[in-house]
Parts: C-alpha cells; structure tokens; sequence
C-alpha cells in the first residue's frame, strides 16, 4: 500500500481555522493496511444497491478491510430526516452524504453508499469532494426488472398516485455515462455482482488481494 499525505487545506473566511490533526490519513491507512475511498452505488429502487453494498462490505469486512455502510433510508432516519424527497431535497441529501463520506474516507476506512442519486450533477458533486479516492458503481437494472421486485412495495404506490417524485416512475433517473464500476443487476446474482466489484479495487490498489495480504503476513514473522 503507498502511503499518501493528507490533503493540504487552506485556512477558511473569518474565524474558521483549518485543524491539523495529531494522526494523519497516511498513518491510519498504513495502520490499517489498505486504502481509505468512497464507493458511490447508485441505480433505481430496487436494483438490489443496499443488498450489493452489504455484501462487498461483509467481502471485505472477512478479508480485515475497515468498511462502513451509508444506506439512503438509514440516512434519511437520522442526518437527513429533515428533507423532502423534492429536487431541492434530494440535492441537498446527497451533498451532506458526500460530504460525511469524504470524512470517513479520510478516516481510512472503505466507504459504501447506497442511495438512488438520480442526478449526474449532484454525482458530479460527490465526486469532486474527494475524486482520487471516488469510485462510482452502477447497480444497472432496468425498470421492468426493479418494478418486478418491489421490495419495498413503492413503484405500487407511485402507480397509483400515492407517492409523487418517485424515481424512475415520475422523476428522471439519469445513469451514469462513465462510472468505474458497472454491474449487471438484472441478469447476474448478487455473489457475482459482488465479486466484480472487490477484483475491481484490487486492480485499483484499494484493497489488497489475498496472496498480497498473506505475503505482508509472512514478512512480518519474518521480522
């Protein structure tokens, strides 16, 4: 793992100092032996994001990687239960979420969110926070495949008027063009799915592969 310097910040207006701290990223990534990042999930209601965040999660929880998981409707429970679902209140949702994940990036830690994030500007936004360390992941499936599911019961409840702006149904889902990450929701399992995306932060450096994290093991009883 290559040990990186803590971004250099500009001290902010008025009595705002920016606080350097004791630890630095470097040393919480060396202590914990892999890359801190974001891993933004994104798809439709119901293409299976919080399953798949859960499952990399508990892939990578297995393998000693310090993970944590910001699931939408956990969010909006707690941090954001003051929003709407409108245009502005989704905005402003996954602003603070970016932001929140920017901070647990930097405390070293493997970061999944899972949240619908319909906008590509507001994605765009999310990533400019932290885009070294932003790995945006399609959860792609098609609307007749996530409506099927209906966990939740909810594209019911939007056909039938009961809930305005729902994604997908009444409000635009804008999927991502490029995102470094995409999966096949609707035709491969949530295993598969899942280990997709843990080889693709092995190839990133993000985490270490099983053979590198048994090599570090046998040169430290080396020592």
């Amino acid at each position: 793992m290559t040990a990186r310097a803590d971004e250099t910040r500009p001290s902010g207006g008025g009595n705002l100092t920016w606080h350097r701290p004791a630890v630095t990223r470097a040393g919480r990534e060396a202590l914990n032996r892999h890359r801190g990042a974001t891993l933004w999930f994104t798809g439709l209601s119901g293409s299976g994001k919080s399953t798949l965040a859960n499952a990399v999660a508990a892939e990578l929880h297995r393998r000693g990687v310090r993970t944590y998981v910001l699931d939408g409707d956990n969010i909006r429970q707690g941090l954001n239960k003051d929003l709407d679902f409108s245009a502005d209140g989704r905005v402003e949702n996954i602003r603070r979420i970016g932001e929140v994940a920017k901070l647990f990036t930097d405390a070293g830690l493997v970061t999944l969110t899972a949240f619908i994030s319909p906008y590509r500007e507001d994605r765009a936004l999310a990533r400019s926070l932290q885009p070294e360390d932003f790995v945006e992941v399609h959860v792609d499936a098609d609307l007749a495949t996530c409506e099927s599911r209906d966990p939740k019961g909810l594209y019911g409840k939007a056909r039938a008027g009961e809930i305005a702006n729902f994604t997908g149904i009444d409000a635009p889902y804008e999927a991502p063009e490029n995102p470094e990450i995409r999966v096949d929701a609707s035709n491969r399992s949530v295993g598969e799915c899942a280990a997709q995306i843990v080889a693709a932060l092995e190839e990133r450096g993000i985490v270490p592969a099983p053979d590198a994290e048994r090599e570090d093991d046998d040169d430290d009883e080396e020592e």
